[in-house]
């Protein structure tokens, strides 16, 4: 921005609300700004942070280095983590590199189609609003990024999306025919790309791929864009298309942001909350757009407190925004945003419509639905609106209501670890005794001799094989949502684990799941082939044929956040991982990696078969795997998962050879050799 002298301070136009008239003022005496338009004021790290996004951090390094000053950093990290780190960084600044040459290929291309201008003056947008957005023409070649791109061979152009390799090793550009929306992060750096087709064609929309710099569900379309418009205005809107943003913007409603095509993620409402504490969710008025409105409202339930206001607009089913703006105009689009029904009161209305209230039936219905939506609201004083309004629609006094929230139990996290109670005995693992035979008669692994040849193993050696116990904490470094999964097809609902000791013994150690449905492998569940499913892409729910354990997941996560861990994998860990229930991704996961040389989920999805399992898994855990924080020792949480994994391997084994009773020599000395292994894995 442009100031100028005006006495002892300096004036200029406000960079956060439009004027004609200069009121922003900068005093270099006393070090701060003040707008005496909007009120806008602070000093020169507030000024950063309002009018870049950039961070408190960021702010105070780059006044820093306008002045050619560093700022003294204490570094903690070990040496491993500062190389990882700054690895991601040179790859991070590589995808950005390769995007930024996209960009200015697209806007140069823009200006030489005839066809791609005459659409965006077909829908209304004007050379200014285009500039603003960075909007561009992909063309019409197949390879048109070789011209701007030396090498068109570089990983890069396919980690980062831009260009899809086939099976046959031929590449060609992922957009063609398409008007460009170039997606920025709230930084303002290019992350990803967008692109409408103009022609005939599937699909309409296109969006860039998962990559490492790129997640649908965690960006907004427009967010970098609306920044200043949105603190113009006081709130935001979210919209369904970023055709709807830029078509907002250019009536003058500049404060819109899209999603991705993806429905509204609790990732999402903490960006937009961030942005503003007044967040209006525009939706169509039909089945699908209550829908999506439904799922946003979910999504929303979690950060709820007390001193933000979400509303969720339904237009009338022939009009999206842009074209409501366009027939009514501006002024009667922000009066339809003030009318609009709160998060409380869409949530009760619809919670109304879905069952009769003038039956107990559909009241008792309406409240058992309710009930899980309302305990996921943090305590506030609108959850206490809430659920006072929900008891007067299903007929309770405020305390009865309270009443029956109070009984509600608590739902279960996910992956966390079966409830506690069964004494501190429970809380232990020890494998059972050496069991007689039934012969016996004995009950619980009494000593005593075993009719026959053979004798049963006496008590005076039997402590020796006794499993050292374990607790919870040897295990600190494994998350706490392990669980066993039952056998394929066994149609057990209890979890995979070891079998128990001869002589109905209790075994005891980490607890196994219940898991619903008679079995997460068993007969009958899914659709279509051999049991496997796989649901609507369109709806943006894709799960794999194959049910993916807890552990396997959270192994699968681990690898995809530090694929670095592919590079130090042996023959020895890979055997650990093959003798464990269910690893058969993990070791899918790895094979795939070091067989391509891919590591990142991006070329990782584009080298996996499109039809294969582990193609499947990969893409239902991409928004997962790109939300999770860096752990500081990926290493020590590996190895802790394969102690883990080797350790249950052993007990089954050890069981196994309890209930033969132990009666050869070899028996009990491969018994006596896995206690061993156990008490090493205890200590390490």
């Amino acid at each position: 921005m442009q100031l100028r002298k005006g006495g002892a301070n300096l004036l200029g136009l406000c960079p956060f609300h439009n004027e004609k008239s200069p009121s922003f003022t900068v005093s270099p005496t006393k070090q701060f700004y003040h707008c005496f338009g909007c009120g806008a004021h602070g000093s020169a790290i507030t000024f950063l942070i309002e009018h870049t996004g950039a961070s408190f951090p960021e702010a105070v390094r780059t006044l820093a280095g306008s002045v050619g000053l560093s700022v003294p950093e204490e570094d903690r990290r070990s040496p491993q983590q500062r190389a990882e780190s700054a690895r991601r960084k040179e790859e991070v600044s590589r995808h950005t590199q390769a995007l930024d040459v996209a960009q200015t290929h697209y806007l140069k291309q823009l200006r030489a189609s005839a066809p791609a201008i005459r659409y965006l003056k077909q829908r209304g947008l004007t050379g200014e609003i285009a500039a603003q957005f960075g909007l561009g023409w992909s063309g019409t070649d197949r390879q048109g990024l070789m011209q701007v791109f030396p090498r068109y061979d570089d990983p890069v152009l396919v980690e980062s999306g831009l260009v899809i390799e086939s099976e046959d090793g031929r590449r060609y550009d992922r957009f063609r025919e398409r008007i460009m929306f170039p997606i920025r992060n709230a930084r303002g750096a290019l992350i990803g790309f967008g692109g409408r087709i103009i022609g005939k064609g599937e699909p309409k929309y296109l969006n860039s791929p998962e990559t490492p710099v790129f997640s649908k569900g965690q960006e907004l379309y427009g967010l970098w864009e609306a920044r200043q418009a949105i603190r113009l205005e006081g709130q935001v809107i979210v919209v369904e298309g970023y055709m709807d943003v830029v078509g907002l913007a250019q009536l003058g409603i500049g404060n819109a942001v899209a999603t991705l095509g993806t429905a509204t993620t609790p990732d999402h409402v903490k960006k937009l909350l961030r942005t503003s504490d007044k967040v209006v969710f525009s939706f169509d008025g039909d089945k699908a757009g209550r829908r999506a409105a439904w799922r946003a409202l979910q999504a929303c339930l979690p950060v709820l407190r007390d001193d933000i206001t979400l509303r969720f607009l339904f237009l009338p089913d022939e009009h999206d925004p842009d074209s409501y703006v366009r027939e009514f105009g501006a002024e009667a689009f922000r009066a339809c945003m003030a009318e609009a029904p709160a998060l409380s009161r869409f949530l009760l209305d619809e919670l109304g419509q879905r069952h009769n209230l003038a039956e107990a039936e559909g009241r008792a219905a309406c409240l058992h639905e309710a009930m899980p939506l309302i305990a996921t609201i943090p305590p506030c004083a609108l959850r206490i609106q809430i659920e006072r309004e929900l008891a007067r629609q299903v007929q309770l006094t405020p305390e009865e209501m309270t009443q029956i929230m109070a009984q509600q139990a608590k739902p279960q996290p996910y992956g966390a670890p079966p409830d506690a109670g069964q004494g501190q005995a429970g809380a232990r693992n020890t494998m059972p005794r050496p069991a007689p035979s039934a012969a016996d008669g004995a009950q619980g692994g009494g000593g005593g001799a075993v009719a026959g040849d053979g004798a049963a193993p006496s008590e005076d050696w039997a402590p020796s094989f006794e499993v050292p116990g374990y607790v919870d904490s040897d295990f600190d470094g494994m998350p706490q949502d392990y669980e066993m999964m039952p056998d394929p097809g066994s149609g057990s609902g209890l979890g995979y684990g070891p079998p128990s000791g001869a002589g109905g013994g209790k075994q005891q150690g980490w607890q196994p799941r219940k898991q619903g449905g008679g079995g997460g492998f068993g007969k009958g569940q899914g659709k279509g082939k051999g049991g496997w499913r796989r649901e609507n892409e369109v709806g943006g729910v894709i799960e794999p044929r194959r049910p993916v354990p807890t552990l396997a997941k959270r192994l699968l996560q681990l690898l995809l956040s530090h694929p670095e861990l592919v590079d130090t994998m042996g023959d020895q860990q890979l055997e650990v991982i093959d003798h464990g229930p269910h690893l058969g991704m993990v070791r899918d996961l790895i094979v795939l990696a070091q067989s391509s040389g891919a590591r990142h989920l991006g070329a990782l999805l584009e080298a996996a078969d499109p039809e294969s399992d582990i193609h499947l898994v990969l893409r239902s855990m991409s928004a997962d795997v790109l939300g999770q924080e860096e752990l500081p020792h990926p290493q020590a949480e590996w190895e802790d998962a394969l102690h883990r994994i080797e350790f249950d391997s052993l007990r089954a084994e050890m069981a196994e050879l309890a209930k033969s009773g132990l009666k050869e020599t070899a028996d009990r000395e491969r018994y006596q050799e896995l206690a061993q292994r156990c008490a090493i894995l205890k200590r390490a």
